[in-house]
């Protein structure tokens, strides 16, 4: 297959799906009933031209019909007049009427033939429109029926793939919730074990107790220290009261 053949068939394929996505099937069916509702009323206009065709054809033929018997009567009064060349005209006249009669006569059944094969195909053809009619009410319902699942089928796909983010969503948050919970948890057992009490002291335990010693010893100073500011305090107003 040439390069050209291969780009022929791409394209029609292509064009087929554009077209098939395009495609309405129910428009494609109006159309369809229109159509044979225009033929079959092209029929019945058919049926009615011939009938009346018909018509002037029958009363063209009654009115040739009605020559004859006046022609009859007119070749009696011209022999009883003895002028036989008048009459031998007026029966010329009517073997002439009754040729263009027999003339009309079969065109009548002529057309009356036609009539009536118009009239069955126009009963045949009114039958399958009306039964086209009822076949075109069905499908368009079948399709809107079908296009209706389609729309609800995609939307709950996506309905779906949309739960299935939030799924996501609320997996991430109840994880990230129980790390919170794990280090709250965590936070609360060092509180507990004091290893986070009294966050703002330097040094380890050792520098903590020799702190604790010296500031013991220092008490210990100041209270010494006391203890003699008051005693000579005591022993001076004991001798200013021996004075």
């Amino acid at each position: 297959m040439g390069l050209l053949s291969r780009t022929s068939m791409i394209f029609k394929s292509k064009m087929s799906g554009l077209l098939d996505r395009a495609e309405d099937p129910r428009q494609t069916l109006d159309y369809s009933y229109e159509k044979q509702v225009e033929l079959l009323r092209k029929v019945k206009q058919g049926v009615v031209e011939v009938a009346s065709s018909r018509r002037r054809l029958e009363m063209q033929a009654e009115k040739v019909r009605s020559k004859i018997p006046k022609l009859d009567d007119q070749a009696r009064q011209a022999m009883e007049h003895g002028r036989e060349d008048l009459a031998r005209l007026a029966l010329q006249r009517k073997q002439t009427a009754l040729y263009e009669l027999e003339g009309l006569e079969q065109q009548v059944t002529g057309v009356e033939q036609e009539q009536e094969r118009l009239t069955i195909s126009e009963q045949r053809l009114a039958h399958k429109v009306d039964t086209f009619r009822n076949r075109r009410e069905s499908l368009k319902a079948q399709y809107t029926a079908a296009e209706a699942s389609v729309k609800i089928g995609e939307a709950l796909s996506g309905v779906s793939e949309e739960m299935a983010d939030v799924g996501l969503a609320v997996e991430r948050a109840e994880h990230k919730i129980e790390s919170m919970r794990a280090r709250s948890s965590a936070i609360d057992q060092l509180a507990d074990s004091g290893v986070l009490d009294d966050v703002t002291l330097s040094g380890d335990s050792l520098d903590r107790e020799l702190a604790e010693l010296t500031a013991g010893q220092n008490v210990d100073v100041e209270l010494e220290a006391m203890r003699r500011q008051l005693g000579s305090s005591d022993a001076k107003q004991l001798g200013d009261s021996n004075s």
